[in-house]
């Protein structure tokens, strides 16, 4: 049987996802490096982002479709849980963060630092200090969520932390955010704990940013 292929960037969260759910469920898979807006993965996804599964001859786009497919299709641990409510609390926890988390944490304030649009290349600080009050509010929200048991649901390890420690694995590394994952915050410390997984280690991506393809 053929290896399933995900087609996208190492330094991509959404990527690192998807990898990351083939490392905790020991799928052996192929990882196709390509560019942002590459003509292979225009070619697959209609609105040409990453990541892309191939899988024999399934394709898939988008990582939620993509994680749930290889969580359902292969061996090993569930993910997304069989108990009703903690499904549906998975659930809840990834819309949150693709859908509110993720467009402030990540397009928005990571990428003021990584993308800046000035002219000078730097950082737009005043458009950075506008956006720390929510972003305190949203990490605040994580932290709380994660207090009791390091986990956003319940006591295991399940498809909504997988979604949340890529993005946090940047965050780290910005001042503002950084200082709000310190080992002292609940946050911190379950960084600190999943980053020890194996799943996590393999998947750690370079420090350079991402690169984009040349426009066609």
């Amino acid at each position: 049987m053929t290896r399933p292929e995900i087609i996208g960037s190492e330094r991509s969260s959404y990527t690192r996802v998807v990898r990351m759910v083939c490392e905790e469920k020991g799928i052996a898979y192929d990882l196709t490096e390509t560019l942002l807006g590459a003509a292979d993965i225009r070619a697959l996804h209609p609105f040409g982002k990453m990541p892309v599964l191939r899988h024999g001859d399934l394709v898939l786009c988008e990582s939620k479709a993509i994680a749930t497919w290889l969580d359902r299709a292969f061996a090993g641990p569930q993910l997304i849980p069989s108990d009703p409510r903690l499904a549906a609390l998975t659930e809840q926890w990834i819309s949150f963060i693709n859908t509110a988390i993720d467009p402030l944490l990540v397009r928005r304030y990571l990428l003021a630092y990584a993308a800046p649009k000035g002219a000078d290349g730097k950082p737009d600080r005043a458009a950075i200090e506008a956006l720390l009050p929510d972003v305190r509010a949203q990490l605040a929200l994580l932290d709380g969520a994660v207090a009791a048991t390091n986990h956003l649901v319940g006591d295991s390890f399940t498809l909504a932390d997988i979604y949340l420690l890529p993005m946090l694995h940047y965050l780290k590394l910005l001042p503002e955010s950084g200082a709000m994952l310190a080992p002292s915050t609940a946050l911190g410390r379950y960084l600190e704990i999943h980053a020890a997984r194996p799943s996590y280690v393999r998947t750690v991506p370079p420090l350079a940013p991402p690169r984009r393809a040349p426009a066609a």
